[in-house]
């Protein structure tokens, strides 16, 4: 309540409930209520407990935020909770009074910064395949199917016998070329020094 009429020597003092969003949470001698708090969305806040004619607005942080300037169990201003960094981990999750506490992962192990716990690495050989990339603190191993060593060794085989093929193929044509203009050239040489 608010003072109305002060007291007199014949009167007491007059008092009248304060408005809507004003309050007086303790008696004094105010001829105005106080206003109420407002939680700014803005400043990372919301209304916890609504302002009454007896007490004010108490504010807490949204979600995802936590108090950076707290008075008389309310908030008055949060910031957002940070965000782990890939090859992080969430160390300790935040509160609506503490920040997010963010570690490295080990070797072997890797997180994209939203986990609570860093993901071992994929084990290619324990899935039946080979490791087509290495795993970073970041980012998982990627695995590849197994080209077995016998299909390898096969395939270079085969070019290679392709290879020794089409040069003995080659050869072999030249030959034969060379014996084919080679007689032609003979039969008319032949030819010329037969008496007419």
């Amino acid at each position: 309540n608010q003072v109305y009429k002060n007291c007199t020597e014949i009167t007491s003092t007059n008092c009248i409930p304060c408005v809507e969003s004003t309050y007086i949470d303790e008696p004094n001698g105010l001829s105005k209520c106080i206003s109420c708090a407002v939680c700014d969305t803005g400043a990372g806040l919301r209304v916890k407990t609504s302002c009454t004619r007896i007490s004010n607005t108490v504010c807490e942080p949204l979600e995802g935020f936590y108090c950076t300037d707290e008075d008389k169990g309310s908030c008055r201003q949060a910031v957002e909770h940070t965000k782990c960094k890939p090859g992080q981990y969430i160390k300790q999750k935040g509160t609506a009074v503490s920040d997010v506490e963010c570690a490295m992962c080990t070797d072997g192990t890797y997180s994209n910064g939203s986990l609570q716990i860093c993901q071992q690495h994929t084990k290619c050989e324990d899935l039946g395949l080979e490791e087509k990339t290495p795993g970073t603190n970041s980012l998982d191993v990627k695995c590849r199917r197994k080209t077995q060593v016998a299909l390898r060794v096969g395939i270079l085989f085969a070019m290679a016998l392709f290879v020794v093929i089409a040069e003995v193929l080659i050869i072999k044509i030249r030959c034969v070329e060379s014996s084919v203009r080679g007689g032609t050239a003979d039969n008319t040489r032949f030819s010329d020094n037969q008496p007419h």
